[in-house]
């Protein structure tokens, strides 16, 4: 018999499992684009997209190290790069940038080639705020390539950010489909009935997708395994985030991720979910295992 994992009705969107479900098949595809309209420049509305395999992109085997979450082609050319990201990690911008010059990359040809380039939009669904902009109330950022005067230089390349937990509204406050969305992503695993404000036909649909019930055997056991591996990293953070504020030492402030790399070993976690944490390589994680090894021996 299949262990049950929670009681909750609707999976959440935050989870792998649940991110790819709602926003990554073929038969939720018009929730990604309405979604994507919502946080999208207003001059660029999607009509429709076609999924993308991230296996193919780099050119080489460290290249393809850069899984993104989801990857769609507008019709009209455009890239998009959607990644959800459960935990603040050092360099995550710089890895945001990095990921960006894959479909730029991709779009290369062979032979004689003007170097015209399609649009291109990394977009991050931040389950965190980026430590330079907590006394900013905008959790709405959209990132584009200015000269010294503020003017855009490049608008075929475009970084978009939405830091969910600074989204603190309730049901009765919602007053417009951009912050329907958002109320979504941040509360859907905790709602037992669907809202009176979420009324929409978008809505209904993806309320019938995240219905757990309906789920298969498989589906169920990927999302117990994708929710624990959430929980897990929460844990993690929460933990690291605690210990800082009791400890305040400037060694733990050298430190950095590494806090976060040896609570989770000392808390048994895998390498795997380690490494989704901080952001640092399997290589860098088990060499850590190492050095606690050897100061436990000693």
């Amino acid at each position: 018999m299949m262990k049950v994992i929670s009681k909750d009705r609707y999976i959440n969107p935050l989870t792998d499992f649940g991110f790819k479900k709602l926003f990554g098949t073929e038969p939720n595809k018009n929730l990604l684009i309405d979604f994507l309209n919502q946080i999208l420049p207003k001059d660029k509305k999607i009509e429709t997209l076609t999924y993308s395999s991230t296996d193919n992109l780099g050119k080489n085997p460290l290249d393809r190290k850069a899984i993104f979450d989801l990857y769609c082609k507008g019709k009209n050319g455009e890239h998009f790069i959607v990644e959800m990201q459960k935990a603040k990690q050092n360099y995550f911008k710089d890895r945001s940038v990095f990921y960006s010059t894959f479909p730029i990359q991709d779009q290369a040809k062979k032979g004689d080639w003007d170097f015209k380039l399609d649009p291109v939009y990394s977009i991050g669904i931040l389950d965190f705020i980026f430590d330079d902009h907590k006394k900013d109330e905008n959790l709405h950022h959209v990132i584009e390539l200015k000269n010294e005067r503020g003017e855009v230089f490049f608008d075929k390349l475009k970084l978009i950010y939405l830091e969910l937990p600074k989204f603190t509204k309730k049901e009765e406050e919602l007053t417009s489909h951009y912050e329907k969305w958002l109320y979504v992503l941040r509360h859907l695993s905790k709602l037992q009935d669907r809202p009176e404000k979420l009324q929409e036909r978008v809505f209904t649909q993806l309320f019938e997708a995240a219905e757990i019930a309906s789920f298969t055997r498989k589906e169920r056991e990927a999302y117990e395994e994708s929710l624990k591996h959430y929980r897990d990293i929460k844990n993690i953070v929460d933990t690291s985030r605690e210990e800082g504020r009791e400890e305040g030492r400037e060694e733990g402030r050298k430190e950095g991720i590494d806090i976060n790399v040896k609570n989770g070993i000392g808390k048994g976690y895998s390498d795997a979910i380690i490494s989704d944490i901080t952001g640092r390589s399997i290589e860098d994680i088990q060499k850590v295992r190492e050095e606690i090894e050897k100061d436990k021996r000693q």
